[in-house]
């Protein structure tokens, strides 16, 4: 008997209503959607939300600098984030904002049962407060002079200029940078939700099967030496929901978006008939639920959400997937360089399934970071979608149309060929399911090479000139043809568009779920061309119009020189911003520091960068003892050359400032830092 389709709910990571969707973003977008249209090409139950991020500090003020409501800006950011995913084929089955009722609701809910429960915790906190906005600054809202270097314009926590790290109280003339008063301390009552009661849930979770490898190992590091509470509130003015009995204490956006899943599933199920809420969220659900996110938000996902939902009688997801970052040409996406490619600037030059396919042909289901190569983009499009795929239909079609009035032939000329094609189906399935999409895309072209191969062997236009051979013709063109149509089944997940397109050709619904249907005695229609080549001139001219929006912007505080002395020393030879730039600061945490035999100043630093380890030797040992840097946080030089010490391979450099001795400072960051994280 046929199994019953599985329910299964999907989620992508909700894009901040605060800018623009770019190419690092749709990495994940593209990832998910092929995900679900396989789910729903082989009739599974299979439901896609997503919603805008649309609380926090810097939406609230942004809106201000544009001088329109925080509903106006994020409903316009929602209208442009909605249309950038539709261009790009995106099937979200719904699309909401964080800021919703359902939201409110389900945040409450959530908030007050872990309250009942006896998990929310609160105490007072001293933080800067700008007392002309009336508003607690974080770090990064605070600038003064360096007390270190004495560069003017550098942030709470750390100096751009010479490294060193210190506290914003440190700072020489501190201000805010929204308004530019000298900051006060002023103390707070925040809440807080007791991460540590859920260690031992959180550590049978994280092992379950739910989340990949690397990502249980790194936080079976974070679990063992001991969680804290996570900090939920934030205090008016403030962007988002109210906590409920409070008065000026808001939900931390954090809190909120990931119940935005939720959300959105909810306002789909309101105008659903026969699509139920509980049948998916309740703790005994027998659904499937995914999220698919960015490795920067692991903790989240992995940590405080499953959390959240064990205490407030939810279920937890069935997995989490991370994917890692996107590089374009082999390097961080750049402004300067024209690869920081906006969805929209892309849109305007090039067809948004040639990204699709190249981004599905180097997928796997690690946490990698994925690298764009403009050159091998353009060759592999051309080569595998034009020079094989499309190439088998265009072979065939034309014999077809010509000399048999757009009819296949009544019978199968190569059964055995095109069975071994519909039997690959299986392995192909496998491959989808599990996110290898670059393995499936690898077996797809073997068979795409195999079709041509078959067409190029039996020469139907060298049979077309010889008598008697007509039949011979119709069958070889008709058996390219079905294998054509198989292939299309296969590569539906990640050309829609494209697809669409063959299905009006060849007048035949692509369904995996047909795919041993054979088409035999069929009309099919004229061919037209289906996709068309990758040009240079467009990626030149999408590079160029990416460079071009980001000419007239004003510097940042980080792009302007810097010309004073470092601690009275002789300033070395000057360098331009695009040597500084080739620098890959990362926050890590250092998982364990241990003393190195026979090394007076070094201590040996396992550090994580969030899914990745290094092994750096640092000469900090007469500022602090291993057990001191176990657990914190710092900077790394991720992009430094190995090099071969006396010691041992060091994988990169920890970033120190000070005088020497025992003044040697680490960064410390506590807000919103994480692991892997990028500086500057």
């Amino acid at each position: 008997m046929p199994t019953s389709p599985r329910k299964i709910l999907v989620t992508s990571a909700l894009p901040y209503a605060n800018g623009s969707i770019h190419l690092g973003h749709l990495l994940e977008y593209i990832q998910t959607d092929i995900w679900v249209r396989f789910q729903k090409s082989r009739g599974q139950h299979c439901t896609y939300v997503c919603a805008d991020d649309a609380h926090g500090t810097a939406i609230m003020l942004k809106a201000e600098q544009q001088g329109v409501t925080p509903e106006q800006l994020i409903a316009q950011v929602s209208a442009e984030h909605q249309a950038d995913f539709s261009d790009f084929l995106i099937g979200f089955d719904n699309y909401h904002s964080t800021h919703s009722e359902e939201n409110r609701e389900f945040s409450s809910l959530i908030y007050n049962r872990c309250k009942d429960a006896g998990h929310i915790s609160s105490r007072t906190i001293t933080q800067a407060f700008d007392p002309e906005k009336n508003i607690f600054l974080a770090d990064r809202f605070i600038k003064g002079t360096c007390p270190k270097c004495k560069t003017d314009d550098q942030y709470g926590d750390n100096c751009e200029a010479c490294g060193a790290t210190y506290s914003p109280s440190e700072l020489i003339n501190p201000r805010s940078a929204i308004s530019g008063a000298t900051p006060v301390d002023k103390d707070s009552v925040h809440f807080f939700f007791k991460l540590p009661d859920f260690t031992e849930m959180l550590q049978q979770w994280t092992r379950s099967g739910t989340l990949q490898e690397e990502i249980t190992n790194k936080l079976a590091e974070w679990l063992d030496s001991g969680l804290q509470e996570w900090d939920i509130s934030r205090d008016a003015p403030y962007f988002g929901f109210e906590i409920p009995g409070e008065t000026g204490k808001y939900f931390y956006v954090w809190l909120d978006a990931p119940i935005g899943y939720m959300a959105s599933f909810k306002n789909l199920c309101d105008k659903t008939p026969g699509l139920e809420f509980d049948d998916y969220w309740r703790s005994d659900s027998s659904a499937e639920l995914y999220h698919f996110i960015g490795k920067d938000i692991i903790n989240f996902h992995a940590l405080f959400w499953p959390a959240m939902l064990s205490c407030s009688g939810f279920r937890t997801p069935s997995a989490v997937h991370a994917h890692g970052f996107l590089t374009v040409n082999g390097k961080k996406m750049s402004k300067s360089r024209g690869t920081f490619i906006k969805a929209r600037t892309y849109l305007d030059h090039l067809d948004p399934e040639y990204l699709r396919y190249y981004f599905a042909a180097k997928l796997n289901n690690r946490v990698e970071d994925l690298d764009l190569n403009l050159d091998d983009f353009i060759l592999r499009v051309n080569s595998d979608l034009i020079g094989k795929v499309v190439n088998i239909a265009s072979r065939s079609a034309g014999f077809i149309t010509k000399k048999y009035d757009g009819y296949l032939s009544t019978t199968c000329s190569e059964p055995e060929l095109v069975a071994s094609f519909i039997t690959a189906g299986d392995d192909i399935a496998i491959l989808y399911e599990n996110r290898e999409f670059s393995k499936a895309i690898k077996t797809i072209m073997h068979l795409a090479d195999q079709a041509n191969e078959y067409i190029h062997q039996q020469a139907p236009w060298a049979l077309a000139k010889q008598e008697g051979q007509e039949q011979r013709v119709q069958d070889v063109c008709s058996v390219g043809i079905n294998l054509f149509r198989i292939l299309m089944i296969y590569l539906k997940p990640v050309l829609p568009q494209m697809c669409a397109k063959a299905e009006h050709f060849l007048d035949n619904e692509l369904n995996w779920i047909a795919l041993e249907q054979i088409l035999l005695n069929h009309q099919i229609n004229r061919f037209k061309p289906l996709m068309t080549r990758v040009e240079q001139d467009k990626i030149d001219a999408m590079s160029a119009a990416s460079k071009e929006a980001i000419s007239s912007e004003p510097q940042s505080a980080e792009q302007q020189p810097i010309d004073s002395p470092l601690n009275n020393e002789p300033i070395a030879a000057q360098i331009e911003f695009s040597d500084f730039a080739k620098l890959d600061l990362r926050i890590v945490r250092i998982a364990k520091a241990e003393p190195v035999e026979g090394a007076k100043k070094l201590l040996r630093l396992t550090l994580d960068l969030g899914g990745e380890s290094r092994n750096v030797f640092a000469g900090i040992k007469s500022a602090y003892t291993p057990e001191q840097l176990e657990g914190k946080l710092t900077v790394m030089v991720a992009n430094l050359a190995p090099r071969q010490m006396k010691f041992g391979l060091s994988e990169g450099m920890v970033l120190a400032a000070g005088p020497g001795g025992k003044e040697l400072w680490i960064l410390e960051p506590q807000d919103g830092a994480k692991p892997g994280m990028r500086v500057g």
